[in-house]
């Protein structure tokens, strides 16, 4: 069934602004030639995107010459302002960034493990709404959150883990409380995996396994192109892995008896001491269960 020409239209305005965002700025003639689509129709989505405020004009291209030089379109990265925190069992840190992704502002605040939940969340939202304040940001459209634990594949929450803050489960509703904005949140793992894949070691890689080795250990699995999460949120934690040796399996809440009591900082700091090899204060704490 052909689409009509409404969703015909906006899937074109989709295509062209997602080609301006990644590959821009271009040219009316570059757009063409990379849509597929006729003169007439990247004539009108110009237009018509432009008219919304979502492009611009930002320049010229090629040499000066006789007659106009083609017009170069942009995203108008300050049509919008997204916010991203990174939550950590002691802190978290907030970036505030235009639609291009060019950071306006960030900040960093330490949350000392004997905080109240209350307090910590409502003291990370207020990091936010300062940030987004001295960035000269309006209101956010979107608020990105990477924090350890599962994500609830359903709800798109935090599930209760134990050994987690419970300030981090609170925050997310903080948040979606007091800002307009829609409010995502995604396993740090996952999160590292997307950013390897769109511009890291693995750009050249639609299929890989990202490793995390730290407190914690566990995987992002990217196939196709997509981050896969399990049913149950999952994929990819084989700090939850049963293994030999361990007394008792490791719950849906806690990964002592799995592979992370083998191969977590916090053993590992063990057996080197165990055999005489120094360890730094600290060394065996960490951000991720």
């Amino acid at each position: 069934m052909p689409a009509s020409p409404s969703t015909a239209r906006a899937i074109n305005d989709r295509l062209a602004l997602g080609l301006l965002q990644q590959d821009g700025p271009l040219t009316a003639a570059q757009l063409k030639t990379l849509t597929g689509l006729s003169r007439p129709t990247v004539a009108d989505l110009v237009e018509r995107l432009q008219g919304a405020g979502l492009i611009r004009v930002v320049g010229e291209a090629g040499a000066r010459r006789r007659g106009p030089n083609a017009r170069l379109y942009g995203i108008a990265a300050d049509r919008a302002h997204l916010a991203a925190l990174d939550v950590r069992t002691g802190s978290v840190a907030v970036v505030v960034a235009d639609l291009l992704g060019t950071t306006l502002a960030e900040a960093t605040l330490p949350i000392g493990s004997d905080t109240d939940t209350e307090a910590a969340a409502e003291q990370a939202a207020a990091l936010l709404e300062r940030t987004a304040r001295e960035a000269g940001a309006g209101p956010l459209h979107s608020v990105g959150v990477g924090a350890p634990g599962l994500i609830d594949p359903v709800t798109g929450e935090l599930r209760d883990t134990t050994g987690l803050p419970a300030w981090h489960r609170r925050l997310v509703r903080v948040l979606q409380q007091r800002l307009p904005a829609t409010v995502l949140v995604e396993n740090e793992t996952n999160l590292a995996a997307v950013a390897e894949h769109r511009g890291g070691a693995a750009t050249d890689r639609d299929t890989f396994v990202l490793f995390w080795l730290g407190h914690g250990v566990g995987a992002a699995v990217m196939l196709d192109g997509k981050l896969r999460r399990g049913a149950s949120g999952g994929a990819g934690e084989i700090g939850f892995l049963p293994v030999p040796g361990i007394p008792g399996p490791p719950s849906a809440l806690n990964c002592d008896g799995g592979f992370h009591a083998l191969v977590g900082s916090a053993p590992v700091c063990e057996l080197a001491a165990a055999h005489g090899i120094a360890v730094p204060p600290g060394t065996a704490e960490g951000d991720k269960e």
